[in-house]
């Protein structure tokens, strides 16, 4: 069982600020040859993107992505897609290569910077892709001399949920992947975990975000009581006993088991010595 501090944890829990999340460090170089896929992508680099401010869904990340989206392999839903912010003047780089250094300069983004090879090119755009088994999990677009915004820069991008991503480089950002009964990893955008934000004093609570039933929905471990009041919509429980009805749902984190029952208000955190009950983190109630 977790110790008071919890482990480190994990992504697409909303309670959290985005300081939380990783840098996407790594080793090798951002840039490699590597080998042409089996079947390289054939489709436009240039697709009209759909604003989708305001939903938080895979058809909407998929829309916001644009011709990167479709370049994606990925084994599940889309997980994120789109671009931020547009480069502007003295942002853009000389070479396309410069052009996607400047994407992770411009958005930050929570993605491995090492192993792109260039998988398409036509005079304005390029296609980067970084590959895992030979398919594509994230793609870069980046353009060049948009109206505007000289030189090369990043244009669209997208990318499979994490749990797709080498375990190398997961391992080392703050999300905690769960496994199903099979060993296989599950989607964070189905169950992830995370230790609290240090800069709200949270970091010896934990949080599980969990989508069942199209309802996602977030819980927390808070065995010191450092969440404010309200936080939690009931009490944690750190020995509790599992209810008749009681659900195993075949996820588990090393040798954390997760149970479910009809109560949704809390889930259950089953280790070979005990069982812990961690209640439903109430609405609007977040880190600031």
């Amino acid at each position: 069982m977790r110790g008071g501090a919890g482990g480190q944890g994990a992504a697409a829990v909303v309670l959290l600020a985005a300081g939380a999340i990783g840098c996407g460090g790594g080793t090798g170089h951002l840039v490699v040859a590597g080998r042409p896929p089996a079947v390289p992508y054939g489709g436009p680099l240039h697709v009209p993107r759909r604003d989708t401010a305001g939903r938080d869904d895979p058809a909407s990340a998929k829309a916001a992505a644009g011709a990167a989206g479709l370049a994606l392999e990925c084994s599940g839903e889309v997980y994120s897609g789109g671009t931020r912010d547009p480069w502007s003047k003295g942002d853009g780089g000389r070479t396309p290569e410069e052009g996607l250094k400047a994407y992770f300069s411009v958005e930050q983004p929570d993605l491995p910077r090492y192993g792109y090879r260039v998988e398409r090119r036509d005079a304005q755009r390029v296609l980067f892709s970084f590959d895992v088994g030979g398919r594509t999990k994230v793609a870069v677009i980046v353009a060049r001399d948009q109206p505007g915004r000289p030189g090369w820069g990043p244009e669209t991008s997208a990318s499979c949920d994490p749990a797709e991503l080498p375990a190398s480089f997961t391992g080392k950002e703050p999300y905690e992947i769960w496994s199903d009964r099979a060993g296989h990893r599950v989607p964070v955008a189905k169950v992830n975990s995370t230790a609290g934000p240090a800069h709200c004093g949270w970091q010896q609570a934990h949080f599980l975000e969990l989508d069942e039933a199209a309802a996602d929905r977030l819980y927390a471990r808070d065995p010191e009581g450092v969440l404010p009041p309200g936080t939690l919509t009931s009490r944690y429980e750190g020995d509790a006993t599992l209810p008749a009805d009681a659900r195993d749902t075949g996820y588990h984190w090393h040798d954390e088991e997760l149970w479910t029952s009809a109560d949704t208000s809390k889930v259950y955190v089953r280790t070979s010595d005990r069982v812990e009950a961690w209640p439903a983190v109430a609405p609007d109630h977040a880190c600031q």
